[in-house]
């Protein structure tokens, strides 16, 4: 097979040392394999970046339908979880702190709708946008831990209890204390918080503002959201099913962490 011309997108051989042994369900000699994992992952990162549809995909890739039947084998898996969950403590160590956080920083952001997820959208009346709402947790160093999906009717107090599980699941229940916004404020969003051994901090506007507020905690969230706005199937939920919605947030923070690390890992080497 003719070797294919580079994208900017596509792993380095140094990311690619990292994450292979995640990505090996079977081996590699397995008879039914037809297509390189290298490159269906590499086709994953130029999707999510690019944002075109499926079907669009380039025919110097793998057939689109070979790669998409292997998103939902290595989400089935758990696979991005595992590389995000490992690469965050990692990070964190590089960085000087515990491998595990004890903080987590939570909030919401609302996508508007396509015609393939409009029939599980709701309306977002703060934003006036027809959508799904993306609810995230993050530590404090901005690293993703937990994503839950619903219809951006749906209130972010509500979802407390739901994601501050997939939270203490993440990091083995060492999370203590979760920052958020105002639209957190309630009994029943603190009692929520308690029963997963959470205590919910909610961080409020000053009384009297002027233009841009910079809340403490809560920006590095924020920033979060702003990484995952590099990526442009992220830009709106064009997923028919959540799930794949919630596991494109892994992949993309896979993609982002992986660059850290390896620039850390280049810089001690180089040291």
């Amino acid at each position: 097979m003719k070797a294919r011309k580079s994208y900017p997108s596509d792993v380095s051989d140094e990311e690619w040392s990292f994450v292979e042994r995640y990505w090996v369900l079977m081996t590699e000699a397995a008879p039914q394999r037809q297509h390189s994992l290298r490159e269906l992952f590499n086709a994953l990162r130029w999707l999510v970046r690019a944002g075109a549809p499926w079907r669009m995909l380039p025919n110097d890739f793998s057939p689109w339908p070979a790669v998409y039947q292997q998103m939902r084998r290595w989400l089935k898996a758990g696979c991005f979880e595992a590389i995000v969950h490992d690469l965050r403590s990692m990070l964190r160590v590089a960085q000087g702190r515990q491998a595990q956080p004890s903080a987590a920083v939570l909030d919401g952001r609302t996508l508007q709708s396509s015609c393939e997820s409009g029939p599980r959208a709701g309306y977002d009346g703060h934003k006036r946008k027809k959508g799904s709402k993306v609810h995230m947790a993050v530590d404090t160093l901005g690293y993703l831990l937990a994503v839950h999906i619903t219809a951006a009717n749906e209130q972010e107090r509500a979802q407390v209890q739901a994601l501050g599980q997939a939270v203490q699941q993440a990091t083995g229940q060492t999370v203590k204390l979760a920052f958020a916004d105002q639209g957190y404020t309630g009994e029943a969003a603190a009692q929520a918080a308690q029963q997963k051994g959470l205590e919910l901090r909610v961080v409020k506007l000053p009384e009297a503002k002027k233009g841009f507020v910079l809340l403490p905690r809560r920006w590095v969230v924020e920033r979060s959201f702003a990484w995952l706005a590099r990526f442009r199937r992220l830009a709106r939920d064009y997923e028919r099913l959540p799930q794949i919605l919630a596991g494109l947030h892994f992949l993309v923070f896979t993609i982002l962490m992986l660059a850290n690390a390896t620039h850390l890992l280049l810089l001690h080497v180089s040291a």
